[in-house]
């Protein structure tokens, strides 16, 4: 048994994506040889919906940076930090994906998005792509839960999943009314 270094088992996501990429496209080229058509649809659906999940994701956090941004072109002093990688908790399952943290003092906005990537990670519960979490330190009912959902064949929305059960659609807006709660 050998002794790994822990720094030495972390891999960065990109790699991990490349690696995860380059694994379904093997699995896809193997089950095309074989005949699998059945296997190679549920490969390129699973593709087309990461896709998704990446462009879902990763438009929530340019919203927010970019309304940090234009805040701070204005006048306010928010730091921003944003983490690769962060795994948070929605229900049962674990969504992994980018963290980023607006602070303006001693307040900070958090927001987390991301999807299971593994099969111990569970699911996104609610027909969803992905989770995300918008949560104001110190203030947890300003806080709101978003799912991804596909919208047509080759988009994705955000909605804001209420505690009523209910579903709204979260724009940039409403990201602007949390960046502003932050401000305030």
């Amino acid at each position: 048994m050998s002794w790994e270094h822990p720094s030495d088992k972390q891999q960065t996501e990109a790699d991990f994506d490349a690696e995860y990429e380059a694994r379904l496209a093997e699995a896809q080229r193997r089950a095309g040889g074989q005949g699998r058509n059945d296997v190679v649809d549920y490969l390129s659906v699973r593709a087309a919906n990461d896709r998704l999940r990446e462009a879902g994701v990763e438009w929530l956090m340019e919203v927010f940076a970019a309304l940090a941004g234009a805040a701070n072109r204005a006048g306010a002093s928010v730091t921003s930090s944003r983490t690769e990688g962060s795994r948070f908790r929605v229900g049962n399952s674990t969504m992994v994906g980018p963290q980023l943290t607006l602070r303006l003092g001693v307040r900070a906005l958090t927001i987390e998005a991301g999807w299971p990537r593994a099969p111990r990670d569970g699911i996104v519960r609610g027909g969803g792509l992905a989770c995300a979490r918008v949560s104001h330190f110190g203030n947890t009912k300003a806080g709101e839960e978003l799912l991804l959902v596909q919208k047509g064949d080759a988009d994705a929305r955000w909605l804001i999943v209420e505690e009523t059960g209910g579903r709204a659609d979260f724009l940039a807006e409403r990201a602007r009314r949390h960046l502003d709660r932050l401000l305030g």
